[in-house]
């Protein structure tokens, strides 16, 4: 008898977890749009293994569709097959993998796993600036990436500020230090997350005020 896809697509992913209990797959769940993570099976002499990305799962077998997945949104760094591959993954949302173990050019078993995939947190980054006298103020530039609104909490190393509603990059922060002073954001927020070490350090350079003395006339 042979049953309906949607049936047979649903005992699939109930039984292949099973089956693959001599060389389960091994995968992170989450991992942020950008990044790169490995896919692993516990390899089994004897065994290849072919590995497939899907974006959209929409009427798909498993069993028999190959993967989707448009390289735009993730794709395989190196070759994809053997015990162990490398995904980019390059677009936020849902994805899917299969992986088939082969013997003697047979199918010998399957896997399907899923990754979601997240917008990367937000990152900050001051720009040096020139040496300011004392008295004088400097408008540091700080550029961020994620997607607005943001909220950054920066320090002098003493007192922190939190500057919410950002709405573009790059901002500028005022500060009028009287002497030479480090500044490091410890956190920033936009739409989807915090990152709590965004930025590098930057020390601005302040500079006495020179020592006026009376001009002299002959």
């Amino acid at each position: 008898m042979t049953l309906p896809k949607h049936i047979f697509l649903r005992l699939l992913l109930v039984i292949t977890p099973v089956l693959m209990a001599l060389a389960p797959a091994m995968a992170q769940n989450t991992v942020y749009a950008g990044h790169a993570s490995d896919l692993s099976v516990i390899a089994v002499p004897g065994d290849t293994y072919v590995w497939e990305l899907y974006k959209d799962i929409t009427g798909i077998d498993f069993a028999t569709d190959p993967g989707n997945c448009p390289p735009g949104d993730a794709y395989f760094t190196g070759i994809s097959t053997g015990s162990t591959v490398n995904v980019m993954w390059v677009t936020p949302g849902i994805y899917f993998f299969k992986v088939t173990a082969y013997r003697g050019g047979c199918t010998m078993n399957l896997k399907v796993g899923k990754m979601t995939v997240l917008n990367d947190l937000p990152t900050a980054t001051i720009l040096d600036h020139d040496p300011i006298c004392s008295g004088s103020t400097a408008n540091l530039t700080v550029l961020l990436t994620g997607a607005p609104p943001w909220s950054i909490t920066y320090t002098d190393g003493t007192t922190p500020v939190t500057l919410d509603g950002i709405m573009a990059s790059p901002f500028t922060i005022p500060v009028s230090p009287v002497v030479t002073t480090s500044y490091t954001i410890t956190s920033v927020t936009d739409f989807y997350g915090t990152n709590s070490s965004p930025s590098n350090t930057v020390t601005l350079i302040v500079k006495p005020t020179p020592i006026t003395s009376p001009i002299q006339h002959n």
